[in-house]
C-alpha cells in the first residue's frame, strides 16, 4: 500500500508547481465553502463582467478606446439592469402572489380528479393509496405556500443587504472591466515568474469557462424570451415567472429541463384541462426544449465543453449537496475548472525498477 501510494505521488506530484497548484485549488475551494454567502457580491460582479469582456474586446479591435468600450458597455449593461428589477422583477414577483393564492384552488380541484380514478380504475388505484398520496402532497403543498407566502419584501430580513449588493454589483462589474490588465498583473505578481503548468490551466479555464458563461447568458436569454412569446401567446397564465423558470433552468443541463416541466404542465392542466389547447401548450414547450437541445446548444457549445453527462449531473448532486441552491446554479463552471485543471495536469511517467544495464 505504502508503494502504491509513493507511485502514485511520484507520478502525479514530482512537479513542484504541481503541489502549489493544489494547494491553491485547496484554498479556492475552501474560501468559496466557507466565504461563499460573504463574497456573493464579489462573485456576481465577477462572473458578470466575465460575460461583458467580450463585447468590450470586440468594441476594442475595430478601434474604440478601451475607457470608451468600457463606458459604453458598462451603461448597457446598467440599462438592462434597470429593466429587469423595474419591469421583469415586479411581474414576476406579482405572478409569484397570485400563484400562492390559486394554489389552495388547484389542489380543490385536484382532490376532486384525484378522488374519481379509484371508481374509474379499481384495478389500478385504491381509496387508500388515494387517501395516502393526499396527505403527502398536502404537506408539501402545505410548505411551499407558507414560503411563497412569507417570501414578500417585508419579510425579508436582509433587504438592506440586498440594496447594498444592488450597489456593490454594478460598481465591482465597472472596475473588473475597467482595471482588468491590471488586476491580472497584480495577482500574476504573486506566482513564480516561471510557472506553465499555472499557464497552460489558466488558458484552457479561461478559454472554456468564459465561453461557458458568455453561451449560457445567451441561452437564457433566447430560451426565456421565446418561452414567453409562446406562452402569452398561448394565453397561459403566469407566463412571466414560468419563463422564468425555464430561461433558468438551462444553467442545470437535463435535470433543469425535466424538474421545470412539472409547473408548467400542472398550471396548464388546470387552466385548460385535458383539452387540445393543454396539449398544443406541452408540444410547444417540448418543441422549445427540443431546439435548445438539437440546434442551440450544439452551435452554442461547440467544442467548448467536453464534459460527460454523467459528469453534469454527478456535478450538480455534490455541489448542491455542499452549497444548495448556488452550488447547483455553479456546479457545470466549477466542474469546468476541474476538468481543465485535470486536462493539463502533469504526469511523470513511472521509472523501471531495474535499470538497463542489469544482468539477471
Amino acid at each position: 500500500m505504502v508503494r502504491m501510494f509513493h507511485r502514485f505521488v511520484a507520478r502525479y506530484f514530482s512537479d513542484e508547481e504541481a503541489v502549489v497548484v493544489l494547494l491553491m485549488l485547496i484554498g479556492f475551494f475552501l474560501g468559496i465553502f466557507f466565504l461563499g454567502r460573504i463574497l456573493a457580491p464579489f462573485i456576481a460582479g465577477l462572473i458578470i463582467a466575465y460575460i461583458l469582456q467580450g463585447l468590450v474586446i470586440k468594441l476594442v479591435r475595430v478601434g474604440v478606446p478601451h475607457l470608451l468600450a468600457v463606458f459604453a458597455v458598462f451603461i448597457l449593461f446598467i440599462g438592462i439592469f434597470i429593466a429587469f428589477l423595474l419591469g421583469l422583477m415586479p411581474l414576476v414577483w406579482s405572478q409569484v402572489s397570485g400563484l400562492a393564492s390559486e394554489l389552495p384552488r388547484m389542489m380543490r380541484a385536484a382532490q376532486h380528479y384525484i378522488e374519481g380514478l379509484p371508481q374509474e380504475y379499481p384495478q389500478l388505484v385504491s381509496m387508500e393509496e388515494v387517501n395516502t398520496l393526499f396527505r403527502q402532497v398536502t404537506a408539501e403543498v402545505g410548505q411551499i405556500t407558507q414560503w411563497l407566502v412569507s417570501m414578500s419584501l417585508e419579510s425579508i430580513p436582509g433587504l438592506m443587504a440586498v440594496l447594498v449588493y444592488l450597489v456593490l454589483v454594478p460598481i465591482l462589474v465597472f472596475f473588473f472591466l475597467k482595471d482588468r490588465d491590471v488586476i491580472l498583473l497584480r495577482l500574476s505578481s504573486f506566482l513564480p515568474d516561471e510557472r506553465p503548468l499555472m499557464d497552460r490551466i489558466w488558458a484552457e479555464v479561461n478559454m472554456e469557462f468564459a465561453n461557458f458563461v458568455r453561451g449560457k447568458a445567451i441561452e437564457i436569454l433566447i430560451v426565456g424570451s421565446v418561452t414567453y412569446v409562446s406562452l402569452k401567446f398561448l394565453g397561459l397564465d403566469y407566463a412571466a415567472l414560468l419563463s422564468l423558470l425555464v430561461g433558468f433552468s438551462v444553467v442545470i443541463p437535463y435535470i433543469g429541463a425535466a424538474v421545470v416541466t412539472v409547473p408548467i404542465a400542472m398550471v396548464g392542466l388546470f387552466q385548460f384541462g385535458w383539452t387540445d389547447q393543454f396539449f398544443l401548450l406541452m408540444v410547444v414547450y417540448l418543441i422549445i426544449q427540443a431546439i435548445d437541445g438539437n440546434i442551440l446548444v450544439p452551435l452554442l457549445f461547440s467544442e467548448v465543453v467536453d464534459l460527460h453527462p454523467v459528469t453534469i449531473i454527478l456535478a450538480v448532486l455534490i455541489f448542491g449537496g455542499i452549497w444548495g441552491m448556488w452550488g447547483v446554479f455553479f456546479a457545470i463552471p466549477l466542474a469546468i475548472v476541474l476538468n481543465a485543471v485535470l486536462k493539463s495536469w502533469p504526469v511523470t511517467e513511472p521509472v523501471s525498477d531495474e535499470s538497463p544495464g542489469s544482468v539477471d
